[in-house]
């Protein structure tokens, strides 16, 4: 009985640190099953003359059914298409970007509805599916009319009445979400009922992309560099599972979702935010090796009128630094005066790290290096600053300083969320390859806003990991009772 006590004792007194945070609560992005898939860049030549064209998998791990809502967005973060595809237990279903926008072919409608034959280790039944029967009439065409409107503002910017959708380019370029539903519905993930009535926070997607006939930008197209792949990004929900509109507190500071989600509710759907601040390798030598950054920008607004989609078609990039492989250092920054100029992305991008109207120039004989990116747009008033406790609103300031309710830890201003992958050409003796990659993040969706560094030259805080923060309910401690337990913990120190 007295080992007992001691072990119920030890349990009490030590509650305040294990009963509080779950292990998985954390802002940092892995390859792993997650809710959300973000493909965060594609490319279809829509003439059909080169065959570039952007492929996408979605796989689901479970043996439960799953619906997975696939929304295609213009590079101003304008949702055009939509399109569930029903996954039975362990189902795998792949997409051809070109035959969705080229051919009005999403898939086979027997891979795409829940008239698909399930294997024999599926589960008949999955309870947080509201119906499949609204699935059954998946689409395995969809009407010409419909898509003739989406090639056009994937491609000019206009959407039926609106003239902001996107921006001009040849090509159909924008990014994708897919995200884990409860039903076959048609609503984008801008309209508020999408967390009331439609998404879900279970973890069992996982999917990668592949990129045809991808070519270095800005430079005409000389040969077939075939393909490039990559993870798509894997985006958990904290913490995961339950049904449709159920409001469950998540120790994130903000989501995935943020600016899409009702006021009063900002983290309702519980996604992991994505960071600001990325590093990337570069090659370049005109004609030989060359380097595409493909670069997603969370928009400046909710996007809840056509003429709120101009704000999003070109918006200010915080800080890009150079280094060639001699650690000579090239600056583009937000407001630093007379040496430096300021830089501009969209919602997504694919631009050369030769393009000096992104990039700092390269000066030296060099031909690589890294690049460090600030890619926070500097804040939004659609964004929330922290998040809010049992149901409570947030406070509306997008540029406070308060931390959660409860606790004196700093989220705001909160930076904007991003993600880089590099593609690198190379041209020898006739041989042409390609291969793309995730670059690496100097912090995590948790990290606080980085200052502008400039390059230490003007008084900035050192180039360096940004730290970041685990995932906490305001107030966790550590067993003692006196150390806070949500700390960075990897930010250079002072030498």
């Amino acid at each position: 009985m007295k080992t007992l006590a001691l072990i119920a004792a030890w349990l009490i007194a030590t509650s305040s640190f294990a009963g509080v945070r779950d292990n998985d609560d954390t802002c940092d992005i892995k390859v792993g099953p997650a809710a959300t898939l973000l493909l965060p860049y594609f490319e279809v030549d829509i003439t059909g003359n080169s065959g570039q064209t952007t492929l996408f998998t979605v796989t689901n791990v479970t043996r439960y059914p799953q619906i997975a809502h696939v929304t295609l967005w213009t590079d101003r973060a304008y949702p055009v298409l939509t399109f569930n595809l029903y996954l039975t237990g362990y189902d795998v279903q792949a997409i051809n970007l070109a035959d969705v926008l080229l051919r009005n072919v999403v898939a086979p409608p027997a891979g795409t509805s829940s008239s698909t034959k399930p294997g024999l280790l599926s589960s008949g039944a999955n309870p947080n599916v509201q119906s499949s029967s609204d699935c059954d009439a998946n689409p395995g065409l969809i009407p010409a009319s419909l898509m003739a409107a989406v090639r056009s503002a994937l491609t000019t910017g206009v959407m039926g009445t609106c003239a902001n959708a996107g921006n001009v380019h040849l090509n159909a370029i924008g990014y994708a979400t897919i995200d884990v539903v409860a039903s076959c519905s048609t609503r984008f993930p801008n309209d508020p009922l999408y967390y009331s009535n439609d998404i879900l926070f279970d973890n069992v997607l996982i999917g990668d992309y592949q990129n045809l006939g991808s070519q270095p930008i800005g430079e005409p197209r000389t040969g077939s560099f075939d393909a490039t792949a990559n993870p798509m990004v894997h985006i958990r929900a904290v913490p995961e599972g339950g049904s449709a509109g159920a409001y469950v507190f998540t120790g994130l500071p903000y989501t995935f979702y943020d600016r899409y989600t009702p006021a009063a509710s900002r983290t309702r759907d519980r996604r992991q935010p994505l960071p600001s601040v990325f590093s990337a390798h570069y090659v370049q030598w005109p004609e030989k090796l060359r380097t595409n950054l493909n670069i997603w920008r969370e928009g400046m607004v909710p996007g809840n009128s056509c003429s709120a989609y101009e704000a999003n078609r070109s918006f200010l990039v915080s800080e890009i630094i150079r280094f060639d492989e001699h650690e000579n250092v090239m600056i583009r920054a937000q407001g630093l005066c007379c040496f430096s100029f300021e830089s501009y992305l969209p919602a997504t991008s694919s631009t050369s790290s030769m393009d000096g109207t992104v990039y700092p120039y390269l000066f030296t004989a060099d031909v690589a290096g890294w690049f460090y990116l600030n890619l926070n747009n500097g804040g939004s008033t659609a964004y929330s600053v922290q998040h809010d406790v049992g149901g409570q609103p947030a406070p509306t300031s997008s540029r406070g300083s308060l931390g959660p309710l409860g606790s004196t830890t700093s989220y705001g201003p909160r930076p904007s969320q991003n993600w880089v992958t590099v593609t690198m050409f190379s041209d020898f003796n006739g041989r042409q390859i390609a291969a793309e990659f995730d670059a690496a993040s100097l912090g995590n969706g948790c990290s606080p806003a980085a200052f502008i560094n400039g390059a230490n030259d003007v008084g900035g805080a050192p180039i360096g990991p940004v730290g970041g923060a685990l995932a906490c309910p305001p107030g966790t401690t550590l067993t003692n009772g006196t150390t806070t337990e949500c700390k960075g913990t990897n930010v250079n120190p002072t030498p």
